[in-house]
Formats: structure tokens, C-alpha cells, sequence
């Protein structure tokens, strides 16, 4: 089977950088494009971070085009107290040499999908500003894409507020657009990706990936840790389940709802309303995760750019 094309739409971001190292590494995947937005740091810093990352994981290739610095209409959130000032934690990458794509990051969506229509596997990892300004400039995106997966909501609680998650709540209005399009969104909640725990033992195992593992993967992985959980176990790696689920589907359980975005709520805005006893279905969620599989999928995938890697540096570390 010839490996799926994808379109990345991310904000790096911890675990951002650890999907686009899935998405590099997984041979079912041919990342064709990476497009950026503002979320967990502002969008200077994002798009500074995917730069580095390609050139730093070996994909120089891909374009990386900028797009939405702010929500359709807020001011701006970001989740520098998570992911750092500068959105890697403490890791700190050489400073990319080549640029950005000159096109625009809604235009390089829209042109991508249109040119291949059916072809093109599109994935949201930050903020849906990016998708919904593309969905209005050309609605026909929504029956370009070959799928449409994002990670983002829950259909229980939050984390930027108790009824929110953080790239739902960074630009609700956004993600009602997307919602609300005609295709079959892919929900990858925080109830799911919260079964994605960097543990100790994972991080254990990451040690097998020698300077990757030591300079990448575990300072991404372990770089934040919640003071007000007692039962601590480690990380999600909440990303990196939306890129996984591409070609993974099966690593997941999943059921099909209705979901709708709250964007008025005094306490609220920023939910995702999920009702999986709807006869009008417009996302796919899904509620349990296969995690050794999970795991043992990743490895793979983070070991073959760890291989790829040495071989362009030397380094057998």
C-alpha cells in the first residue's frame, strides 16, 4: 500500500514536535506539507520551531508555510507555562537555514487539497484558525480532504479551563466553522490521549533511540510535569495520537457523535458538546487507545529517524 500523504497543521509545541517526528518517521506516511498557527506559543515561535525540526530531523524538503498568528475573533492564548517560553521546553535547536514557503499557510491548504482531491490525509494539531479560514475562502476543501483528524476537545473535561480544551478554546469560533463543514472530523480528545502517557518505563524505552532520544524525545517528553495531580504518572503525548491514528486506526476504539462547539458560554466557551446517541453524526471519536500498541508503533517509527539521523551526523550515540 502506497504510504498516505498528509498535510500537518500544527503549533510546536512539545508534542507537536514529537508528531512531526511520527509523521516523518512512519513509513505509511509521505509528509508533503507543514503548516503553522499560533497556540502554544505565538506564531513566530511556532513557525521558528518547525523550521528547526526539519532541518534537525531531516525533511528539508517539505514546505513549512506560516499562517494565522490570532483566533477568528479574540485576542490570542498560549501555553508557554506548558511548553516553555519558546515552545520546546529546554530543548534548544540550531536556528534553521532555509525559510518559510512564500505562500501563505490557508493558500498552500487550499492548493494542496485542490490539486489532489481524495489524495491528501489532513491533520490539525493546534488551533483550528488555520482550517476555518480555509474552509471560508473555499468550502469545497471539506470533500478534498481524504480524511480530517485533529487533536482537540473532550467529551468530558478540559484543560485550559474545566469544560475546555486548550486548542478548542484558543479559537472556538474556528473550530465551530470546522465542525460544522460537511466532512467527517476526526476527534482526538483528551479523554483519548490522556491513555498516552509518557511513563517512566516509556521513557526507559526511549533511551534505545541514542542522541535522538537523549537530545529530543526525552526533554520533549518529560519537560512538564502537573503539581496538582498526586497520582503523576507522566506526560501525554496528545499529538501524537492524531498523526498515529492515520495510519493506526485500528490501535483505537472509536464511536461515532454528534459534536458541536460552545463559543458563548460565560464558563464554557471553548467546549465540545459530544452526543453519541445522535442520528446525525458529524466526527468520529475515539474512547480508548491500544497503548502498548501505540507505543510499540511509535518506537518503531521515532527509531527509524533516530537510524536516519546517526547516518547524516555520525553520531551512533
Amino acid at each position: 500500500m502506497a504510504p498516505r500523504k498528509i498535510l500537518l497543521d500544527c503549533d510546536p509545541g512539545l508534542d507537536d514536535a514529537l508528531a512531526l517526528l511520527l509523521a516523518h518517521g512512519d513509513a505509511g506516511i509521505d509528509l508533503i506539507a507543514v503548516t503553522t498557527v499560533g497556540g502554544n506559543v505565538g506564531l513566530a515561535g511556532t513557525t521558528r520551531n518547525a523550521l528547526a525540526l526539519r532541518e534537525y530531523l531531516g525533511f528539508e524538503a517539505v514546505p513549512v508555510a506560516a499562517g494565522a498568528a490570532d483566533p477568528l475573533e479574540r485576542a490570542a492564548e498560549n501555553a508557554a507555562h506548558v511548553h516553555g517560553e519558546a515552545g520546546l521546553g529546554d530543548v534548544h535547536l540550531p536556528v534553521a537555514v532555509l525559510p518559510t514557503s512564500a505562500v501563505h499557510a490557508v493558500d498552500l491548504i487550499i492548493e494542496t487539497l485542490r490539486n489532489a482531491p481524495g489524495e491528501i490525509h489532513l491533520v490539525a494539531t493546534g488551533p483550528l484558525t488555520n482550517i476555518a479560514l480555509a474552509l471560508r475562502k473555499e468550502p469545497r476543501l471539506a470533500t478534498w480532504a481524504a480524511s480530517f483528524t485533529i487533536m482537540g476537545g473532550s467529551f468530558t473535561r478540559g484543560n485550559a479551563t474545566p469544560a475546555a480544551e486548550f486548542n478548542i478554546y484558543a479559537d472556538p469560533e474556528a473550530a465551530a466553522i470546522v465542525f460544522a463543514a460537511g466532512w467527517e472530523v476526526v476527534m482526538i480528545g483528551l479523554d483519548l490521549t490522556l491513555q498516552a502517557i509518557a511513563t517512566p518505563a516509556i521513557i526507559e524505552r526511549m533511551r534505545g533511540l541514542g542522541a535522538l532520544g537523549e537530545e529530543l524525545v526525552i526533554p520533549l517528553a518529560t519537560f512538564w510535569t502537573n503539581p496538582h495531580d498526586d497520582d503523576w504518572q507522566g506526560q501525554a503525548v496528545h499529538d501524537v495520537c492524531a498523526v498515529a491514528y492515520v495510519t493506526r486506526p485500528d490501535l483505537f476504539t472509536s464511536r461515532p457523535a454528534r459534536v458541536e462547539v460552545e463559543t458563548r458560554g460565560q464558563f464554557t466557551s471553548g467546549a465540545t458538546v459530544v452526543d453519541f446517541s445522535s442520528t446525525a453524526p458529524n466526527a468520529v471519536v475515539p474512547v480508548a487507545l491500544d497503548v502498548d500498541g501505540f507505543w510499540d508503533h511509535v518506537y518503531a517509527a521515532w527509531e527509524v529517524v533516530a537510524l536516519q539521523r546517526a547516518l547524516r551526523t555520525g553520531d551512533r550515540g
